[in-house]
Formats: C-alpha cells, sequence, structure tokens
C-alpha cells in the first residue's frame, strides 16, 4: 500500500537531548570491536579512560529518535523495512563524553513505483551545550513494501562507485562470536540480533550482526589504514548496506586511496564472499 508522502515528509519530531559518558563510549566501541587486542595503542585509546576518545561512528547511535515508523500512524508496513544507506559527516570531532540535543526532519521521500518500495531519508544534526553543530546523520530506509504514492522527491545523489583497478590495500577484521550480543546493549535490542528462533523466522540460520556495527567494525579500517589511527581525521563517511554479517565471521575490507583526502571502500565476508558495504565513501581532514 502506498505511504502518505505529506505525512511522513513532515513528520513531527521532537528534539533528542542525549546525554553519554565515557562508559558509554566505551561500551560502543567495545561493540565495534575495538579492545579485542589489548596491547594496541589503537584499540586502547578507545576503551581505556586515561585520555579516552570517542570513535566518530558512535554518534550513528546518539540522539536517535526512536523507531518512529512502527507508528501505526506512519503508514508504513515495518515487518518489511532495510536499512538502505548510512552517510555520516563529523563538523567537529565527538566528545568522549557530553550532552547532544538531535534535531531529525525527514529530507527526501522517494517513490520507486508500485511493487517497487519507497526510499526514506531521515537527517539528524546533532548539537553541543554551545549549540555548535558535531555530526549530520543521514540514514537511508527502503520501505519494500510502500510505493506507487507518485510526486515524491528527487533522488539523493548516489554514492559513488568503486575505482575499476586492483584495491591498494586490504584490511582483515574479525568480527567477535559475540559481537551482536554487546553492540545490542548500545541502542538496538531487536531479538533478531540474539535471538535464534527470532532470526530463523525472518529467514537466516542465525542471530545477525546489526548493519550500524558492520558499519562501525569497517570504520575502523579506515582510520588505522588512511587516518593515521586519528579518529579526528574522518569527515565523512558513507556507505550502502548490501547483506547481513553473521557474528564471528571475517570481514574483509577492499580500500583505494584518491589523493590524501579521498577513499573508496567495500566490505565482504571472507567465509561466504559475499558484499556487505559497498559503494563506500570517506573524506578525510588533511593533516595539521
Amino acid at each position: 500500500m502506498p505511504l502518505d508522502y505529506q505525512r511522513i515528509k513532515n513528520w513531527p519530531f521532537v528534539d533528542t537531548r542525549h546525554r553519554y559518558t565515557q562508559r558509554d563510549s566505551i561500551l560502543y566501541a567495545v561493540g565495534i570491536g575495538l579492545g579485542s587486542d589489548p596491547l594496541d595503542p589503537f584499540h586502547l585509546q578507545f576503551v581505556y579512560e586515561k585520555q579516552l576518545q570517542a570513535f566518530p561512528t558512535m554518534s550513528s547511535i546518539l540522539c536517535y529518535p526512536g523507531f518512529w515508523m512502527q507508528d501505526p500512524a506512519t503508514g508504513i508496513n515495518w515487518v518489511k523495512l532495510v536499512h538502505g544507506e548510512q552517510r555520516s559527516t563529523w563538523h567537529k570531532p565527538l566528545a568522549a563524553e557530553g550532552v547532544l540535543t538531535g534535531k531529525t526532519h525527514i529530507s527526501h521521500v522517494i517513490d520507486k513505483g508500485p511493487d517497487k518500495g519507497a526510499l526514506v531519508v531521515a537527517e539528524r544534526n546533532m548539537y553541543d551545550e554551545d549549540n555548535t553543530l558535531v555530526a549530520t546523520i543521514q540514514q537511508t530506509t527502503f520501505c519494500r513494501a510502500d510505493g506507487g504514492f507518485g510526486n515524491g522527491d528527487a533522488t539523493l545523489a548516489a554514492l559513488p562507485s568503486m575505482p575499476q583497478r586492483r584495491p591498494d590495500h586490504q584490511r582483515r577484521i574479525p568480527v567477535a562470536p559475540n559481537a551482536a550480543i554487546v553492540y545490542r546493549l548500545n541502542a538496538d535490542p531487536n531479538p533478531l540480533h540474539i535471538d535464534p528462533q527470532v532470526a530463523t523466522a525472518a529467514g537466516f540460520e542465525r542471530p545477525i550482526l546489526h548493519g550500524l556495527s558492520t558499519y562501525g567494525h569497517v570504520a575502523r579500517a579506515i582510520v588505522q589504514d588512511c587516518c593515521d589511527n586519528d579518529p579526528a581525521r574522518l569527515y565523512r563517511f558513507d556507505v550502502r548496506f548490501s547483506a547481513p554479517v553473521y557474528p564471528g565471521e571475517t570481514l574483509l575490507c577492499d580500500i583505494w586511496q584518491e589523493g590524501s583526502a579521498q577513499i573508496h571502500f567495500q566490505a565482504r565476508v571472507k567465509e561466504r564472499n559475499v558484499t556487505v558495504l559497498s559503494h563506500g565513501y570517506a573524506a578525510l581532514r588533511r593533516n595539521p
């Protein structure tokens, strides 16, 4: 059934104030695999309160407005939703603890046509207590059962394709068997990520990893290999989700560098040779 364009485009979000602590930053870092090597200084800066730093992609769970598409008033068939893309821009480094205010609005409602679904893009801007813009998050949701309403917004600018050459380097990223159990303590308690019966009913052989945990795992590779281990250099990080990851698998992240400030990347599961993140693009701040 088609969704109501005007209702979704003008959905009344309430500003979200989020106070987070150093403990929250550490728990998020552990949820994306940081700390797996307790002797590595790169890992320790995100999991040890001594000179603690927040990993940038933690912004994806801050000031979250809730699962608003589950509200019956949206008219959206939320059971058939798929997280399509995630795009993040950091206007300043994320502090290890603090208070942020999130302001969310719907920037795009795109009709793919009858029986082809719709894309809904929610944009969240987060401000610190000085009212300085810290981060902008764009989350694209593919509403598979809600297309055909017509007169929607123009298509969101497409993410770039991968260069037609061999990657400049590759990073192997093991995903811990309990990665989903840890990550769900951050923000997403969906039983799909812990209950084998729920996962089987959804068509998976076992519980899957959260897409945003995969997002964070792969961002680690970009910070390590392209940012000299400095998270403050990551300015943009955009991806398309193409397949789920099972905890315990191994990610292979292929990385292409375009000059000193632009990165293309994709990630696949080694064991199944399945691409799980595609059209990856990162922009970096230059070294001072």
